[in-house]
């Protein structure tokens, strides 16, 4: 968060988000004030991601992200907040000063600049190991594998010595014992024996670098030697770094950082599993490939994949694991309306071996005549039931039905419908009552929930008043404070996180309100509701009027409804001096309900 007199504030100050913004993504004038273009953050067809020139923030009226410069260059880079302002300011020639952050900021940046030249040491000693004489056998392995020395160089292949203490004695004059600790490069024993006490997890290992999208190193993968002496006791056959403050597996694709610039290009991506598999790809002239560093793909991954292609062609292991995996991981893309393409190499082949085996150009053949995601699916129903019988149809259809249920486009799952109906040989009108049925009940259930969570026109009128900036509201705003304050007619409306919030804040804190403390929901809302406003609302006195009423209602009719049940006890009692004093109350209530009911008219 910035504040006034900081750095970040600064930077904030001069920052043109729409030019951030603009290295991102593609914005076009929609309005005064706005801009808009495709989320960054979800996939989507028709733009909902809207930015403020004026106000300085944007808003997904899609997936309810929102914020201001920093918190966009923070999520779109996975980097920490001082990271953020740095980069802003870098982007804008301002100058950094020495002390830019608070001690705790400060002190994430400071250790995360450590670990990223921690990692890129820790690369160049692996890469220097591979061409000492014990590394013989990793570089006899590799050439065996069809990967020359230049590839071995582009991809910063390396090898970790069959020694606990080769890495740790390389760099420990150089980074302190907390750093190293954290790094995810290293184990201990013994927690108060001091660096002497660590040692090094990647051993007797081919070691492949993990780097984000930004194309710096900030994890490993290695791979065990096949001549390991006693493999259960060297451990798994691939060994990735643990999760670290600069590496959040679910959050990372590997090769991105090569293949961003053709997957843009061609607009599509191919993702296989390993870190071979990738590389094998990628020298066989097909730079848009990735990997998932494993079968499951988590929704970061999805999201960041979906920023740079919406078309993706996947080649995961044949086996039955890896096809139940494959399922898995597609059904977030299926979700995210990603058009997926699937390979399904002979038996026993990973896209590495039928290089080796084929040659590149069979594979770009297997690419180019990859099988639509649910042909491959309608293919692996038919196989596990078949469908001759009416038990086998019924099982087939049920393993279908969830997948089918995913897609967003009703007339593709329309489609779909058809295909599987003819493939399966049953009622097309069976399967699409079935369809309808489920996406009744998801229609419904989201109604009733968007219902639930609507902001009313009220709301939304003194929101906007309450963050006027405009002198000429200063009146108005006022008075809607002083009445939200005095009455509480906030309480219980959709929005009384952010009144509350609001109604809190100096009037300097009101310059930003998404930086307010509340929620990140009553956030997104607020960002919404901002989103709509003009430079210049018309703020009349009728309007507010109006809108205040409109909130005071629902509280009379409770007080109200809360008092008649009173009254009746006292009937009952036969009370008379109660009864006169609810009566009486009972009748200024009603007086102040219908005093409601013309203001909420306009009279």
């Amino acid at each position: 968060m910035s504040n006034p007199g900081d750095f970040a504030y600064t930077v904030k100050q001069q920052a043109d988000i729409v030019r951030i913004i603009g290295d991102y993504v593609k914005l076009k004038k929609s309005g005064a004030q706005n801009f808009s273009g495709l989320c960054p953050f979800h996939n989507e067809k028709s733009p909902s991601f809207s930015v403020h020139a004026t106000k300085q923030f944007y808003h997904c009226f899609g997936c309810g992200v929102s914020g201001d410069v920093f918190s966009f260059v923070q999520k779109i880079e996975s980097s920490s907040f001082p990271e953020a302002v740095r980069s802003v300011a870098t982007k804008l020639g301002i100058p950094l000063p020495k002390q830019q952050f608070s001690p705790g900021e400060a002190k994430e940046a400071s250790l995360r600049g450590k670990l990223l030249d921690l990692h890129e040491a820790a690369a160049v000693f692996f890469e220097q190991q591979l061409r000492t004489p014990a590394a013989a056998g990793a570089r006899e392995y590799l050439t065996g594998r069809g990967i020359t020395d230049e590839v071995m160089k582009q991809f910063r292949i390396g090898y970790a010595p069959d020694s606990g203490f080769a890495l740790r004695d390389r760099v420990k004059q150089e980074f302190d014992e907390a750093t190293l600790k954290q790094s995810g490069l290293f184990s201990w024993k013994d927690e108060a024996g001091g660096i002497s006490a660590i040692y090094s997890k990647f051993r007797n290992r081919i070691i492949f670098p993990i780097s984000n999208e930004q194309g710096k190193v900030i994890a490993f993968g290695g791979r065990i030697m096949d001549g390991a002496a006693d493999k259960e006791k060297a451990g798994p056959k691939y060994l990735n770094s643990p999760e670290t403050p600069i590496y959040s597996k679910g959050r990372v694709l590997y090769n991105l950082d090569k293949a961003k610039e053709a997957i843009r290009k061609l607009d599509y991506s191919i993702v296989v599993e390993g870190y071979l598999d990738t590389i094998s790809v990628y020298t066989a002239g097909m730079h848009n490939v990735i990997a998932s560093s494993g079968t499951a793909f988590g929704e970061a991954q999805v999201k960041l994949l979906g920023r740079f292609s919406k078309n993706i062609v996947v080649n995961f292991d044949p086996d039955t694991a890896g096809a139940a995996a494959t399922e898995r991981s597609l059904a977030m893309l299926v979700e995210e309306d990603f058009n997926i393409k699937v390979i399904t190499l002979e038996q026993g082949l990973d896209p590495d071996l039928f290089i080796r085996k084929r040659g590149a150009d069979a594979y770009q053949k297997e690419v180019i005549q990859s099988r639509k995601y649910f042909h491959y699916l309608i293919d692996r129903a038919q196989a596990q039931f078949p469908s001759r019988t009416a038990d086998g149809k019924v099982k087939a259809l049920n393993f279908l039905l969830p997948h089918i249920q995913r897609v967003p486009s009703r007339i593709v799952r329309d489609e779909l419908a058809s295909e599987i109906a003819q493939r399966l040989s049953i009622d097309s009108a069976v399967l699409r009552q079935e369809l309808k049925s489920a996406a009744s009940s998801r229609t419904q259930k989201m109604k009733t929930e968007s219902t639930a969570q609507q902001v009313s026109p009220a709301e939304n009128i003194l929101v906007r008043v309450l963050t006027s900036h405009s002198a000429q509201d200063e009146a108005a705003r006022s008075n809607v404070h002083d009445v939200l304050a005095a009455e509480k007619l906030h309480a219980g409306w959709v929005m009384e996180p952010v009144f509350e919030a609001l109604l809190k804040a100096s009037t300097e804190q009101l310059s930003a309100p998404l930086e307010l403390p509340m929620g990140d929901s009553d956030r997104s809302r607020l960002a919404s509701v901002l989103m709509q406003s003009d430079e210049r609302d018309d703020f009349t006195e009728t309007t507010i009027r109006v809108a205040l009423a409109a909130m005071r209602r629902p509280h009379i009719e409770r007080a109200l409804q809360q008092l008649q049940p009173q009254i009746d006890e006292a009937g009952r009692k036969d009370d008379t001096l109660k009864l006169t004093q609810l009566s009486a109350e009972k009748l200024r209530l009603k007086r102040a309900l219908d005093e409601s009911m013309r203001a909420g008219q306009g009279r």
